[in-house]
C-alpha cells in the first residue's frame, strides 16, 4: 500500500490525461473533508497498491482522476496561491461543477468574493426573471444565493445564480414575504384569499433545494386554530424564533411568534388601540434591547406607524406615527424604515427620497429630516419616483446605510451618513426591492423581473 506522509513528499495526479505534480502539503491545505485532502488519509488509500507508486517509497505517488484537467489546473492554483484566476476558455459553470466534485466550492466562493463593502461593489450579473407580473420581494440567502417572490411562486437561485425548483405556496396563495431560516430552508408568508375554505394563507417552511413543503405553521386564538394572512417576516438574532405580522378573519390582528425548531406557536402580541401591527410590512429584531420593531407604512395604510414591542411583558415601549402631521408636511409620508445598527435611532425615507431620523431614546421628538442626505437622483429616476412606480427601501449592513430610489441604490457612510457611492445597474426600470446577505446585494427591478447582483471584488494580491 502507498500512503504518502501528510505534509511531506510529492504527489502526481493524472487528471483526464494531463499530469500534475504537487506536494502533499498543498493537497492537505484543501482540508480533510475534501476529496483531495482525503487522499492523504490512510483509510482512504487502504486499497492503493505499492505497484501504483512505482514499487519504491521515494517515488511520487500517482493517482488517476477522470475529470476536467483545465478546471483542475485552476483549483490547484487556488490551493497553491489562495487566488482564483480563471482563464477565458474555462466556463464558470463548469468550474463550479468541478469544485463541487472536489469539495472546494466554498473555497472558490471565498476567493471569488471579497468582504462586503458598499463602496466597492461591482455589478456581477443581471438575471432575467421567468415569472409573469411584477416581483414582490427579493431576499438574499446566507450562502450567496437568493429568492424572488412573484405572485404565488418564489423563484430560488443558488449562489452560482442557477435556478432551482420554484416554491409554490399551497393553493398558489399570493406571497407577501419570504425569509431564509438557513441556506436550505425558506419561510414563505402568504395572503389568505376571500371565499376560500380552510387554510389558504399563513406561513410555511419549504426546502430551498427541492421546493418541497416541510411544515405549515399554525395560529391558535383561545386554543382554536384559525386561518390568517401573514405579512412581513423576521427572526431573532439566534434564529431560534421567527415573527410574522398576522391578520385573522375575525379581527385577530397582531404579531405571531413561532419556535423555529419545533414549529409550534410560541406567542401572539395582539394589536392594541393606536398601533397598526397586523398590516405591518416591516419587522426588525433588536438584539441589544430584546425588542421588535414593527413598521406599517404608507401607502399600505393612510398614515405610517412604527412601534417597538417587548414580548416579555407584552408592552409597547416606544411608538411614532405621522398622524396629525402639520399641514405643510402632510403630503410627505414615511414609506420605509430601518433601525440603525447602533440601536439608538430609526431611519425613515419618504416618497420624495428625503432621509429622516427618529430618536429611540425619546418618544417626544419627531422626524429630523436631513436635506443634505437627500439622495441625488438622475432625471430618469426622478421621473420614476414621481410616477410612484416603486417606493424607496432602506437597509443597513456593515455600518453603512443603503437606500433605493428609482433605478439606483445609494450608499451612506460614517456617523453623519454621507453619500459615498451610487449603484446603478440593469435596464429593468425602477428598483422595487433589494436585499443584502451572503456578501452580495440583490436589487429587484419592477420591469421585466430583472434582478441585479452586486459583489465586492477580492483585494488585489499585490
Amino acid at each position: 500500500m502507498c500512503t504518502p506522509a501528510a505534509g511531506r513528499g510529492r504527489v502526481r495526479l493524472n487528471v483526464g490525461g494531463r499530469v500534475f505534480e504537487t506536494t502533499t502539503a498543498t493537497l492537505a491545505s484543501a482540508g480533510r473533508d475534501t476529496m483531495l485532502g482525503a487522499m492523504l488519509d490512510a483509510s482512504w488509500n487502504a486499497s492503493h497498491d505499492d505497484a501504483a507508486c512505482g514499487g519504491g517509497g521515494s517515488a511520487a505517488a500517482e493517482y488517476f482522476i477522470d475529470r476536467d484537467p483545465a478546471c483542475f489546473a485552476v483549483l490547484l492554483d487556488l490551493l497553491r496561491t489562495g487566488g482564483l484566476h480563471v482563464p477565458r476558455g474555462v466556463p464558470e459553470a463548469t468550474l463550479y461543477r468541478e469544485a463541487l466534485y472536489y469539495g472546494l466550492l466554498d473555497r472558490v466562493r471565498a476567493a471569488r468574493l471579497g468582504d462586503f463593502d458598499g463602496d466597492r461593489l461591482r455589478l456581477a450579473a443581471s438575471v432575467p426573471g421567468c415569472a409573469p407580473g411584477d416581483g414582490t420581494a427579493v431576499r438574499a440567502a446566507p450562502d450567496g444565493g437568493c429568492c424572488v417572490a412573484h405572485g404565488g411562486a418564489v423563484r430560488v437561485y443558488n449562489w452560482m445564480l442557477e435556478e432551482r425548483r420554484p416554491v409554490y405556496y399551497p393553493g398558489h396563495a399570493p406571497v407577501n414575504d419570504a425569509a431564509y431560516l438557513d441556506a436550505a430552508t425558506l419561510l414563505v408568508a402568504a395572503r389568505e384569499r376571500p371565499g376560500r375554505l380552510g387554510d389558504d394563507g399563513g406561513v410555511a417552511a419549504f426546502s430551498a433545494l427541492t421546493g418541497g413543503l416541510r411544515h405549515r405553521f399554525r395560529v391558535a386564538h383561545d386554543r382554536q386554530p384559525r386561518s390568517f394572512t401573514a405579512g412581513a417576516l423576521t427572526f431573532d438574532d439566534g434564529g431560534c424564533s421567527f415573527f410574522a405580522s398576522c391578520k385573522g378573519r375575525f379581527n385577530e390582528y397582531g404579531i405571531g411568534v413561532w419556535d423555529a425548531n419545533t414549529g409550534e406557536q410560541a406567542d401572539f402580541f395582539y394589536e392594541p388601540p393606536g398601533c397598526a401591527l397586523g398590516d405591518a410590512d416591516r419587522l426588525q429584531w433588536l438584539d441589544g434591547t430584546g425588542t421588535l420593531m414593527v413598521a406599517t407604512m404608507f401607502p399600505r395604510t393612510d398614515s405610517s406607524f412604527i412601534s417597538l414591542l417587548d414580548f416579555r411583558d407584552k408592552s409597547v415601549v416606544w411608538s411614532w406615527s405621522d398622524v396629525g402631521t402639520p399641514a405643510s408636511l402632510e403630503d410627505k409620508h414615511a414609506v420605509h424604515a430601518v433601525v440603525m445598527e447602533d440601536g439608538r435611532s430609526v431611519c425613515v425615507i419618504n416618497q420624495y427620497d428625503d432621509l429622516g431620523f427618529l430618536d429611540l431614546r425619546s418618544s417626544a421628538g419627531g422626524v429630523r429630516w436631513r436635506s443634505r442626505s437627500k439622495l441625488a437622483t438622475s432625471g430618469k429616476t426622478k421621473a420614476l419616483v414621481s410616477e410612484e412606480v416603486c417606493y424607496p427601501k432602506l437597509a443597513t449592513y456593515g455600518g453603512q446605510l443603503f437606500a433605493s430610489t428609482g433605478d439606483t441604490v445609494s450608499v451612506f457612510s460614517g456617523p453623519d451618513h454621507v453619500l459615498t457611492s451610487t449603484l446603478r445597474g440593469g435596464q429593468g426600470g425602477a428598483i422595487c426591492d433589494f436585499s443584502i446577505g451572503g456578501d452580495r446585494l440583490f436589487a429587484l427591478h419592477s420591469e421585466e423581473n430583472v434582478f441585479d447582483v452586486w459583489e465586492t471584488p477580492p483585494p488585489a494580491i499585490i
